[in-house]
């Protein structure tokens, strides 16, 4: 009990330092909007997605590179997923993740994830021909993360990931990185408490440049031309505190695991989880959670609501094992959130746990 403790008080330090740093001006709704690269808030995995990111605390293997990177230092050998996300369905934006994770050594893990999201092919449009026809323009988002984990003791595990951001259309693009830092503590005599502290997308300004910030002026007289290129404004990432809590009832054949999250966020609301899933023999998973930001019950267009997603998630995996001697697994996971305006959004994901 006593090394409990000390880890308690370790985790409840690090939360109360990383707070205040954070939480200079986090969940000011008057900045909503000022952040750039959102898309690093999009969980791109079918599995925690499912239960809406709650499992801060308690994610393990590869997807634990969105939420809290320490989860990977839970991966037994290599871990595979594929996942494909249509994201607010009806707007033609597509996210396509793919994820591997392998152990290096005794206690560390080394993880490598690539997200693209594809807006599709949107019409170019001029002052003259504001309907278009002049052809399309496909703009495109890719992030590719490296993390690495490892297990401190028996109960203490923390993590590292380095994200490579690039955003692009036909005629600019920005570039930029980000670091994610996570920690999880693992007690009771079942391994059955669990706590978990992340900080994600913490990294310098990104800015736009190319070639349409130029633009061609004419200067006393046709013959005096110039092209005059305008500076492009730099944003920053949105970063995210998070703080969670888990706890696993186990019984003969079945686990229920109920979680609680507290995510700050320097340039949108800060959000309440709580989730919860049930395992049957851990071949059958179902998951689903609520999560709760101030305005999240007001009807679209009350200036109070400012999420399409109306806060509730769900989902379910179910898993074939391969090799129950090498705890080999092949999985297909489903998640669903509900939004308003448009048809929802989907994800699937396939996963191989070798």
């Amino acid at each position: 009990m006593k090394n409990f403790y000390k880890y308690l008080g370790v985790i409840f330090l690090i939360s109360i330092i990383a707070l205040p740093v954070h939480k200079v001006n986090a969940g000011n709704k008057d900045r909503s909007g000022e952040a750039g690269a959102a898309e690093l808030l999009i969980n791109p995995w079918a599995r925690s997605s499912g239960w809406g990111g709650v499992n801060v605390a308690n994610v393990h293997g590869l997807e634990g590179m969105f939420n809290n990177v320490a989860g990977i230092a839970f991966t037994q050998k290599t871990e595979l997923i594929f996942s494909y996300t249509d994201w607010l369905k009806g707007a033609d934006i597509k996210l396509m993740s793919f994820g591997i994770a392998a152990r290096v050594g005794d206690a560390g893990v080394i993880g490598v994830s690539v997200m693209s999201m594809n807006f599709g092919d949107i019409d170019i449009t001029t002052v003259d021909l504001p309907e278009g026809g002049v052809g399309t323009f496909s703009p495109r988002y890719l992030n590719i993360a490296l993390a690495y984990a490892k297990a401190f003791s028996n109960s203490i595990y923390g993590g590292l990931t380095l994200k490579i951001i690039s955003e692009s259309i036909s005629d600019a693009s920005a570039q930029g990185v980000a670091i994610d830092a996570g920690i999880q503590y693992v007690a009771g005599e079942k391994e059955n408490v669990k706590f978990g502290v992340s900080l994600r997308n913490w990294g310098p300004k990104m800015k736009f440049s190319g070639d349409g910030y130029s633009l061609k002026t004419i200067y006393s007289g046709k013959d005096n031309k110039f092209t005059m290129t305008q500076r492009g404004a730099a944003f920053e990432l949105p970063a995210q505190l998070n703080i969670g809590v888990a706890y696993d009832f186990l019984f003969d054949e079945s686990r229920f695991t109920i979680a609680g999250n507290f995510a700050s966020n320097s340039f949108t609301k800060d959000q309440f989880i709580i989730g919860g899933e049930y395992s049957f023999k851990n071949y059958v998973l179902l998951r689903a959670a609520y999560s709760y930001e101030e305005g999240i019950g007001k009807k679209i267009g009350d200036p109070e609501r400012s999420n399409a997603n109306k806060g509730f998630s769900g989902g379910f995996s179910v898993q074939v094992p391969l090799n129950k001697e090498k705890g080999s697994v092949f999985a297909v996971d489903y998640s669903f959130r509900p939004t308003d305006q448009f048809n929802n959004t989907h994800s699937i994901g396939i996963r191989f746990s070798l």
